[in-house]
């Protein structure tokens, strides 16, 4: 037995001792590796955090949109009456070093540093220097103050990213100067853009209507709506609108605002938190907007124009049955081709010139100037001219209402085509004992007579006793939705769906009874065209239903537009939008030969074609009666390619004011087309013969023969 205690192999001690040594290690780097993890998670977190954080902001973006040329509006022949041209203007994009800002502690206001003003109004002085230098003589200059304020330092109108424009359209000098030196002047950048130019002859201005920079749009629907689509989070960039970028606000200008913009480009922009620029990402090009093809031509529409304006001019200095009219100051004409609805003439006059508008602002000398006849008096009654006694264009129809009370009164069965009434120059109506009287226009007793007779020489008491009257005798009250049933087969008291903006339907006065003083009342004056004020469109669509018996089309103003390339990518035909089917082939017949008044200023006219004078009277602030000219006609009678409507506020009789202006709208449209298919100019060769051919015919404006003292007076009077 051995009293020594047995040792372990030696080998085994070995292999624990490097075991633990292992398990030591491997925990030791543990610790160190997550010491490590711990203090870099640190130093991100408390000393690299905010600049990872500016980093990971400036990776933001910014679309800016770059504008599109707009596109042109034409005439019928192609003339350019609105049109765009390429200008050079001065941008600025800011940077930090003319923005930096500080707080007043005391105040809690925000300043520009000094060093930030310093270097802000140095620019703009040296700007300033250079626009004076290099600019053109008889531009307006820029002041110091005017940069600074077109620079938006507080960021009041735009975003710091957003380019400010300093000066638009640049001068060739300019332009030279500032890419020359393009490296001291940082931010500075030169961009092309597009000029709005209206045709100096200011052809249908009001019809053309005019643009506003899109940051004064508010008041319209389009542009608000539009303004807050932009704001949605997914709005495509290319139907973004810039502040300063022009666009329609008014006439086809508004109508075809998104055809003649196009589509806006824009730049990608990455900015820093300040919302700063800092670098262009991408840049996606704009697309140019198509062009409006007008149905208006140029010619026509001119001497439509010269036309009311030397018949005004006649008014006020020969005397109409010894009388001068000095307070005929305006007037109005549309000329509808009766088989396309085409409108070839569309006049308001006064007029003015639209450039006005294509400055930043309009100086209130401006506006004072055109207040009253910017707008189109053809289709709305407001600001678009006043005669002296401050008459609309909307005026009371008078006689040419008479061809429709007619197709009532046989469509009703009052009377037959061949029924004779006897007209004793006065009508009665009203409660036995308390009658009201109505006569003919200057006491006029016509005797024997059938309709057609009584349209022609527009015999008030045919109307008052044969369709007013009648019409209360059979419907009672309910006559009068019978009548405004009819008036708006024929377009009055309802939209014409030209399109245009702003289109007027209307004043209706035989609903108001309380005015009237009856049912009764309301449909005796209505009969002959002392209850419903409408506009000169409404009228010459109204005499084209006359003449396509009793289809109303629509008036077109638009007849194609194109793109950039000239490829036609839509085209306007011929619409229908009512068709009264009820009335007998011989009451269109019977009609048709009524509107045969003698006007004095188509003696010569070489074409058979249907007429109907007016006069209708509107009380003054005076409580003073004032005749109001009106004149319809469609021509040939038989086969009419043209209807014409025109009106003369305060004009007098519609035979002597109005009648002459639509004479020679006639003559310019057979001039122009023919009014038998043969346009007169193309029978005529070399410039000599043309002209000699145009005052043969009228179309030069200038040699119709008004001799008002031999004109036949349709006016309605009543007492």
């Amino acid at each position: 037995m051995s009293f020594f205690r047995k040792q372990p192999p030696p080998e085994d001690n070995a292999g624990k001792g490097s075991l633990g040594l292992r398990i030591n290690v491997f925990f030791f780097g543990t610790f160190v590796i997550f010491c490590v993890i711990i203090i870099r998670l640190a130093v991100v977190q408390f000393v690299e955090g905010p600049t990872l954080t500016e980093v990971e902001t400036s990776r933001d973006t910014k679309n800016v949109p770059l504008a599109s040329v707009r596109g042109e509006i034409k005439a019928a022949g192609g003339e350019p009456i609105a049109y765009s041209t390429s200008v050079q203007s001065l941008y600025i994009t800011l940077t930090k070093e003319y923005t930096a800002k500080q707080t007043d502690k005391a105040t809690g206001q925000t300043t520009l540093t000094p060093e930030a003003s310093a270097k802000a109004n140095a620019l703009a002085a040296k700007l300033v220097e250079n626009f004076k230098l290099y600019g053109d003589a008889g531009a307006q200059q820029l002041t110091q103050q005017d940069v600074i304020d077109s620079m938006d330092l507080y960021f009041k109108k735009y975003s710091g990213y957003t380019a400010r424009r300093i000066k638009a359209g640049l001068s060739t000098r300019e332009v030279a100067y500032f890419m020359e030196h393009k490296a001291d002047y940082p931010g500075l950048a030169i961009v092309e853009e597009s000029s709005r130019h209206y045709d100096k002859d200011t052809v249908a201005v009001q019809t053309v209507g005019y643009i506003k920079p899109f940051k004064y749009s508010n008041s319209l629907d389009l542009y608000q709506q539009i303004q807050d689509s932009m704001k949605a989070i997914d709005a495509d960039p290319g139907l973004s609108y810039k502040d300063d970028e022009f666009v329609g606000f008014d006439g086809l200008e508004l109508q075809y605002q998104e055809e003649l913009r196009g589509k806006n480009g824009y730049e990608v922009i990455s900015v820093n938190p300040q919302n700063m620029a800092e670098a262009v990402e991408e840049v996606v090009p704009p697309v140019k907007g198509d062009d409006i093809w007008m149905t208006i031509n140029k010619n026509v529409q001119m001497k439509t124009e010269q036309a009311i304006t030397d018949q005004l001019q006649w008014l006020h200095t020969h005397p109409v049955l010894g009388q001068l009219h000095p307070d005929a100051l305006t007037g109005y004409a549309v000329a509808m081709e009766v088989d396309t609805g085409n409108i070839v003439a569309m006049a308001s006059m006064p007029d003015y010139d639209t450039n006005v508008w294509t400055s930043e602002k309009l100086g209130s000398d401006v506006w004072n100037q055109i207040m009253n006849n910017y707008r189109n008096g053809t289709i709305f009654p407001y600001n678009s001219g006043m005669s002296g006694h401050k008459f609309e264009s909307t005026v009371l129809m008078g006689s040419t209402i008479k061809p429709l009370s007619v197709l009532i009164g046989l469509n009703e069965g009052f009377f037959t085509t061949s029924t004779v009434y006897q007209d004793k120059g006065v009508a009665y109506f009203g409660k036995e004992g308390h009658e009201t009287r109505v006569r003919n226009a200057s006491g006029h007793v016509y005797g024997s007579m059938d309709p057609a007779r009584a349209i022609e020489k527009s015999s008030n008491v045919f109307m008052v006793d044969m369709v007013g009257k009648k019409l209360y005798e059979k419907y009672g009250s309910k006559g009068i939705d019978v009548w405004d049933k009819y008036m708006k087969e024929f377009g009055l008291g309802v939209s014409t769906e030209s399109g245009l903006p702003g289109e007027y339907k209307g004043q209706i006065n035989y609903n108001n009874i309380e005015a009237a003083g009856s049912a009764q009342a309301a449909l005796v004056y209505a009969s002959f065209g002392q209850q419903g004020k409408y506009t000169a469109l409404q009228l010459a669509q109204y005499a084209s239903t006359l003449a396509n018996e009793g289809v109303r089309i629509k008036p077109q103003l638009v007849s194609k537009i194109t793109d950039a390339n000239g490829t036609v990518v839509k085209a306007f035909k011929r619409e229908v939008l009512d068709q009264v089917t009820t009335f007998d082939k011989s009451f269109w017949k019977e009609i048709k030969k009524g509107m045969n008044s003698e006007v004095t200023a188509f003696a010569d006219f070489p074409y058979d074609f249907a007429r109907k004078t007016g006069t209708s009277q509107q009380t003054d602030s005076s409580g003073n009666n004032r005749d109001n000219g009106v004149f319809i006609a469609f021509a040939p009678r038989d086969h009419p390619k043209l209807a014409v409507a025109v009106v003369i506020p305060e004009g007098g009789f519609g035979s002597n004011s109005a009648a002459p202006v639509a004479r020679k709208i006639f003559d310019a449209y057979d001039w122009e087309y023919g009014l038998d298919g043969v346009p007169k100019k193309s029978l005529q060769s070399g410039n000599s013969a043309a002209g000699t051919a145009a005052g043969t015919n009228g179309a030069t404006g200038a040699n119709t023969t008004n001799n008002a003292a031999n004109g036949t007076d349709t006016g309605t009077k009543t007492e």
